[in-house]
């Protein structure tokens, strides 16, 4: 925190790189992961995604340990997540992760009632968010980028209902996955393309994403509340 941190970048905006982020930056991407997964001093956080990248780092890691946070780090294993992670509160997986645990045979009899599970890092299936939402857990979609929070734009669902509110939405998009309408980024679209500005992000200004986006609506008789919905990169 005091003096900055590297991130490894996995290229999605080109070749791989390391990105640095100042202590000033820190904060902010704190400030944004904090709220959106309702982190406190009492939540134990569960890490098994590569502290070298901004998800296993800045979703939940560093923002647990400024709060003083249990956290618990290591390697990733399918087969005994459930039983490793029973006593934690919050977890970040990506796609591939909640695939493998959902594969398990324990999968069938979990409960994940009191579970925060921010996904990420890739296009999130939408059977993912239902599935883990189905077990008891409150899960969060999460877009971000290693150059912008990562905690940038999600939604949170608390139950089935809404999954299937945003899912029905989702099918007048042709099922794209989502993005979300929960933002910590000033944000606009041109030509499709997704733009953000944040304190969050390693750029001054507003920052091409590269993510190709449409927009969709809570309310489509209103149009109010923007929902973005991923098609693509450029």
């Amino acid at each position: 925190m005091n003096e900055g941190v590297h991130v490894s970048s996995s290229g999605t905006t080109g070749e791989p790189k390391t990105i640095f982020r100042t202590p000033d930056n820190l904060v902010h991407c704190n400030e944004a992961a904090i709220d959106m997964s309702k982190l406190t001093r009492w939540s134990k956080i569960y890490t098994c995604a590569r502290l070298t990248h901004a998800g296993g780092l800045l979703v939940h890691t560093l923002p647990a340990y400024t709060l003083g946070c249990d956290i618990k780090i290591t390697d990733f294993n399918a087969f005994t997540f459930l039983k490793d992670s029973a006593d934690y509160t919050h977890f970040f997986l990506p796609p591939k992760m909640c695939e493998a645990i959902i594969n398990t045979k324990n999968w069938k009899d979990c409960d994940l009632s009191g579970k925060t599970v921010v996904m990420g890092s890739d296009p999130i299936p939408w059977r993912h968010i239902s599935d883990f939402v189905d077990k008891g857990a409150t899960v969060i979609p999460n877009w971000g980028m290693s150059e912008v929070g990562p905690c940038a734009i999600n939604t949170t669902f608390r139950n089935n209902d809404d999954v299937q509110k945003y899912m029905d939405a989702a099918c007048q998009n042709g099922m794209l996955p989502l993005i979300g309408d929960t933002f910590y980024v000033d944000h606009k679209v041109i030509d499709e393309q997704l733009y953000i500005k944040s304190p969050m992000c390693v750029y001054d200004g507003w920052f091409a994403t590269g993510d190709l986006v449409e927009k969709g609506f809570k309310n489509p008789m209103l149009r109010y509340y923007p929902i973005y919905y991923y098609v693509g990169r450029l």
